[in-house]
């Protein structure tokens, strides 16, 4: 029982980082480089695959209950931002890392398993954005633009904040396994 209680505590914190990481933002284009992701991935390596995922289905159902935890602030309506897809995919990227990275942080681990993430994230979020750019909104926009405007313009900041979870996942797994 206490260690169910501390990994609610901990999937509670992960989801108002991530929240917090929302509000640290750099405008590239049709999105904002943030670091969500980067709290997705430590929630991931710290807390395994199901507790990371928690933490993060947390986070997606506190912004569709209306709190301003998004980019962009929250509410049902976010469905349908072309953003909305990257949070959704929040969920399976903070499962992916946890499954693959084991339980001690070693890099040679986690940063397989931070690609393999981030590679759930992409998966999940560019076709909502272009099923919303495209389907909903009109916009008739080829598939390369979307890529190119979804992702490849956030991959180098992307690939820093995997070199961050690197770093930091040794200490982090350490002081999760203390407390």
């Amino acid at each position: 029982m206490r260690n169910q209680t501390r990994f609610l505590v901990l999937s509670a914190l992960f989801a108002a980082l991530t929240a917090v990481g929302a509000f640290i933002r750099l405008p590239l284009g049709a999105l904002s480089l943030t670091l969500q992701f980067l709290f997705t991935a430590l929630a991931g390596v710290t807390l395994g695959p199901r507790w990371g995922a928690v933490s993060q289905a947390v986070y997606v159902a506190l912004g569709l209950a209306g709190l301003p935890v998004f980019t962009q602030g929250g509410g049902l309506g976010y469905v349908f931002q072309p953003s909305f897809g990257f949070l959704l995919g929040l969920i399976p990227a903070a499962a992916v890392i946890g499954a693959l990275a084991g339980k001690d942080g070693a890099v040679r681990k986690v940063v397989p398993a931070c690609l393999a993430g981030l590679a759930a994230l992409y998966l999940v979020g560019l076709p909502y954005m272009g099923l919303i750019l495209n389907g909903y909104l009109g916009k008739g926009l080829p598939v390369w633009t979307i890529v190119k405007t979804g992702m490849l313009i956030y991959l180098p900041g992307d690939f820093l904040k995997i070199a961050v979870t690197a770093v930091v996942a040794p200490a982090l797994c350490r002081a999760v396994k203390r407390a």
